[in-house]
């Protein structure tokens, strides 16, 4: 079990790239966003987001992700957040993204920054880059989406779900999966 959960702590940190390589890393995650098909518009109409640039993840047989980021209000940093994730199932490699976190009004803002938050059995969110998905949402049902680039992402269920929408974007690294999981957030105000 020991050399099982080492394998996981390398593969992991092989996925996490540099991240003080640059000042301006949550500048271009949103400029990627926004350029990024149905994630742009959202920028818009939301009250706010939470923003993590990269999130490593890897995982044999037991496997987890984390990634550390900004929550924003009305355009404004207002503090920070991490996201850790711990999956269960067949799998097998390391991958990166980025995923950001469109809240819809006030209220869901503060659901997020009330203290730790959690998505259970898989956020519901859509590939931006080229591939396909299909994963349980917190507000029940399912979710599916297929993209052919940055600028042709849609998601399935159309909008808020529980006043938040998920989008990520691949950024590298290859994994096989098919397990259960959940993301807990944490957050701290500037």
């Amino acid at each position: 079990m020991q050399s099982v959960f080492r394998n996981f702590l390398i593969a992991l940190a092989v996925c996490l790239p540099m991240q003080a390589a640059w000042a301006d890393k949550y500048d271009e995650a949103i400029e990627v966003f926004k350029g990024a098909g149905e994630s742009g518009s959202y920028f818009e109409t939301a009250h706010g987001f939470a923003l993590f640039p990269t999130i490593g993840k890897g995982g044999i047989g037991i496997g987890g992700a984390h990634g550390s980021g900004r929550v924003y209000r009305e355009g404004t940093a207002i503090g920070e957040t991490s996201m850790t994730q711990l999956t269960v199932g067949l799998q097998l490699g390391g991958q990166a993204y980025s995923q950001i976190i469109f809240f819809e009004s006030e209220e869901a803002l503060k659901q997020f920054t009330s203290g730790n938050f959690e998505f259970g059995a898989q956020a519901t969110a859509v590939a931006i880059t080229a591939g396909a998905s299909a994963e349980a949402s917190t507000g029940g049902g399912t979710a599916a989406g297929a993209s052919a680039g940055k600028k042709d992402a849609t998601t399935a269920s159309r909008g808020y779900r529980k006043g938040m929408a998920v989008f990520t974007v691949a950024k590298g690294g290859l994994m096989y999966e098919a397990s259960i999981g959940g993301q807990k957030f944490s957050y701290d105000p500037f």
